[in-house]
């Protein structure tokens, strides 16, 4: 797989386009995050986190601390990435409308 389209799998994935749009905002903790995105699990918001991480889109900062405390926020690289993730979510949001009488005229063409 090319790197460009793995990194793109990343952003774009469920719980990525989720992630990186909610760190727009503001730096989280994990807890915090995970009750904003809701319904994703444990597991798979770490993996998320770790992925976006490692490639350069979510800055985790540990504080020494007892208990201990992490922060996600995003990185420069990440704001970039999460402005026209979350400009596709508007957009998506805005023409919905349309895409559900696209897809009435296409069922209908179908059944006919």
């Amino acid at each position: 797989m090319c790197p460009y389209r793995l990194v793109l799998e990343h952003v774009t994935s469920r719980w990525g386009v989720l992630v990186l749009i909610e760190l727009l905002d503001r730096p989280y903790r994990f807890s915090e995050l995970r009750r904003a995105i809701g319904r994703v699990s444990e597991k798979m918001l770490t993996q998320t986190l770790q992925t976006l991480e490692r490639d350069g889109l979510v800055h985790r900062d540990a504080k020494p601390v007892i208990p201990p405390r992490v922060d996600y926020s995003l990185t420069d690289l990440g704001r970039e990435a999460a402005q026209q993730v979350r400009d596709l979510a508007l957009w998506t949001e805005r023409r919905m409308a349309d895409v559900e009488r696209a897809r009435e005229a296409y069922d209908e063409a179908k059944r006919t």
